[in-house]
């Protein structure tokens, strides 16, 4: 399922990245990587902030939905 719709601060591991080729490269530059686990911190108006690699990142909803958990 898309990162959109986990619950907050539920552990989740990374299944699959979708979309083009710079999509993908500019997620994995960020963290989100095939078999790393993510945590959403909150999620307001669609716009998520997770914890991934310790750290927080902020993404969009389009991002959010091509991780797939």
């Amino acid at each position: 399922m898309p990162l959109t719709m986990v619950k907050e601060g539920e552990l989740n591991t990374i299944k699959r990245i979708g979309g083009k080729e710079a999509t993908r490269r500019f997620l994995e530059n960020l963290g989100f990587v095939t078999g790393g686990t993510v945590t959403v911190v909150s999620a307001v108006g669609g716009n998520l902030i997770v914890n991934v690699k310790d750290a927080r990142v902020a993404i969009g909803r389009d991002m959010a939905n091509k991780i797939l958990v």
